[in-house]
């Protein structure tokens, strides 16, 4: 759907304000929440932990410049099987959003709060026909902005403090991002003093880092997950990889604890399950399998193939926090495969967003590709439900057996009740072998000794407007790749998130290097008793950096974009808004 910008209603609503008094006629009064969609605090039914209080962040109304005769938008989809679960989004006042579901949904507070449903300037939207200019500069609330040239596209990209931010300012006048894919080049820049603080340490420099008294090396929690993953579709059916036993027989004959033992950092263990253990349900149901390279090669002559074949190996040559080398790694399972099972491979080094794009879209099918994940927030939905959904077709065809049980799981707001459900979805996973998870990788940044406010996350979205490097005005952090855009309501790439959430701001946000869910652009976000009507009242008084002002019908007008298949502006950087599409499913997507 298409909306029109702020300016254009204000004006809109003067002169229709001006024929009405001429005409003597009363004032339409402003539009009010329908009852229906009241959300009373005291029927909700919240964790404690996640409560988000509202009352310390309320701004006066005469501070805002949002017209009292605001007219608020919507954005409408009906409930269908398999689509997305929302209903409609709502702007019912200036500082109101009500998002109704189609089902219930335990997570959303969690959801919102991540970065690619973070909200732009629908001025800015408008300007850029959602893609172009937006994809280099993105026009937020955060406390960081980047001004016109500020990406110098494969050197750095220049942030600058947002003057006018709502909140505690940045620390330091100028934030500065670069990046290395060689870990002992960005150790090397950190020794020199060049930079000052540069993401996952690598494996072997751990010990140098905490032996040098001017630097400092702070652990990052394994909320992540290293894997194989198999594309198999009609496109490649007569294909052995297409083939569950030979699948099964891989997941047999690779030496899983070799790789954590030989080329993992410390803190990293082997998976049982695809989700860590330390969330909710993650590692219910039977454990992977054993090395075993007899029981697997049995199984790989039984397929019809006991002297192995030929298939290629992709990956991308970025260093993750789930896979710190990725190289070698890559190497390492191409010699198992063909010392173990007899299956030599090419091995395919891709240019990152290429990469990403063919893995996730299932255009993979001539071979295996080396990918990962770390927690955008840390529940289970974030694991299975985006891997394993009904419309993801990253590992080809879609198997019932996973995605059923998941979507049961993921109306239960109680873990040990939809226990049943997860137990399924793993065993299901472990059965059909759609991937091989191989690890949860520890890993580590390293900071010069006197950068105040130093700290990592688990969910990998460090906040640079709270680090202050000594006495220096300017903070330069150097991670692993360069971003692949800065409009992040299309990306799904690590590198590209953590820029983002230095200039843009979610609804909700997450404390600073934790997991718990507090107030950002909505003071709160509350459900009714069964979790499918959540009101979220907006903080007052906030400003993007062309210098509108945010309200509800931004809110709406961004997430039309996100959701909507039929919005013009639902366009970004490949197209895939693969968050919104595998975490909520698209409004308005004809069926296929």
């Amino acid at each position: 759907m298409q909306m029109s910008n702020k300016i254009l209603r204000l004006m809109i609503g003067v002169l229709m304000l001006a024929l009405l008094l001429a005409a003597c006629a009363p004032v339409a009064p402003a539009t009010e929440a329908p009852e229906e969609t009241d959300v009373p605090a005291e029927e909700t039914d919240v964790p404690e932990e996640t409560d988000v209080p509202a009352e310390e962040t309320d701004v006066p109304a005469e501070e805002t410049d949002v017209p009292d005769d605001f007219e608020g938008t919507s954005l409408e989809a009906d409930c269908v099987e398999g689509g997305s679960e929302f209903n409609k989004i709502e702007a019912t006042d200036a500082h109101t959003v009500v998002f109704t579901l189609c089902r219930p949904d335990p997570a959303l507070r969690e959801k919102l709060a991540f970065t690619s449903f973070s909200i732009q300037s629908s001025e800015w939207l408008e300007e850029t026909g959602g893609s172009g200019d937006l994809l280099d500069r993105p026009v937020g609330t955060g406390p960081y902005m980047i001004e016109d040239g500020g990406w110098a596209r494969g050197e750095s990209v220049n942030f600058v403090r947002f003057e006018d931010y709502w909140g505690e300012p940045a620390a330091t006048s100028t934030l500065v991002f670069r990046w290395s894919s060689e870990a002992a080049a960005r150790l090397l820049e950190l020794q020199s003093g060049t930079v000052d603080a540069i993401d996952n340490v690598g494996t072997d420099d751990f010990e140098a880092v905490e032996g040098d008294e001017n630097l400092q090396l702070l652990l990052r929690e394994a909320l992540n997950v290293f894997y194989v993953g198999f594309t198999v579709s009609e496109a490649n059916a007569d294909s052995p990889l297409a083939n569950q036993q030979v699948r099964q027989a891989i997941a047999m004959g690779i030496d899983r604890q070799r790789i954590v033992d030989t080329f993992m950092p410390g803190g990293s263990e082997v998976a049982s399950h695809f989700t860590p253990c330390s969330i909710p349900n993650g590692c219910t149901g039977d454990e992977w399998y054993e090395f075993d390279v007899e029981a697997a090669q049995a199984l790989m002559a039984e397929a019809g193939y006991p002297d192995g074949f030929a298939t290629k190996i992709y990956y991308r040559d970025v260093v993750r926090g789930y896979l710190p080398e990725p190289g070698v790694v890559a190497q390492d399972i191409q010699a198992q495969l063909e010392e173990n099972l007899g299956i030599t491979t090419e091995i395919v080094v891709l240019e990152s967003g290429e990469f990403i794009a063919q893995a996730t879209s299932g255009a993979l099918t001539d071979g295996i590709h080396l990918l990962g994940w770390g927690a955008d927030y840390p529940q289970i939905t974030n694991f299975l439900d985006y891997h394993f959904n009904r419309n993801q077709t990253q590992f080809g065809d879609p198997h019932p057996e996973i995605y059923e049980p998941l979507e049961a799981g993921a109306q239960i707001a109680d873990p040990a009740e939809a226990e049943e459900n997860y137990v399924a979805a793993n065993n299901a996973i472990k059965e059909l072998v759609p991937l091989i998870p191989i690890s949860h990788a520890g890993s580590a940044a390293a900071f010069q000794a006197d950068v105040e406010g130093a700290h990592v996350s688990p969910l990998g979205n460090e906040y640079m407007a709270v680090m202050k490097p000594g006495d220096r005005d300017t903070f330069v952090w150097m991670q692993n790749a360069e971003p692949i855009s800065l409009y992040c309501g299309d990306e799904s790439d690590g590198e590209s998130l953590r820029a983002c959430e230095q200039v843009t701001e979610a609804l909700l946000a997450y404390e600073v290097g934790g997991v718990a869910v507090e107030g950002a652009l909505a003071t709160s976000c509350d459900p009714n008793e069964d979790l499918t009507v959540w009101t979220c009242t907006l903080r007052e008084g906030v400003l993007f950096h062309d210098g509108s002002t945010f309200d509800a019908n931004d809110v709406v007008f961004n997430f039309s974009m996100f959701l909507d298949y039929l919005n013009p502006l639902h366009v970004g950087n490949t197209g895939a808004f693969d968050y919104a599409a595998n975490l909520f499913g698209l409004m308005n997507k004809p069926a296929e």
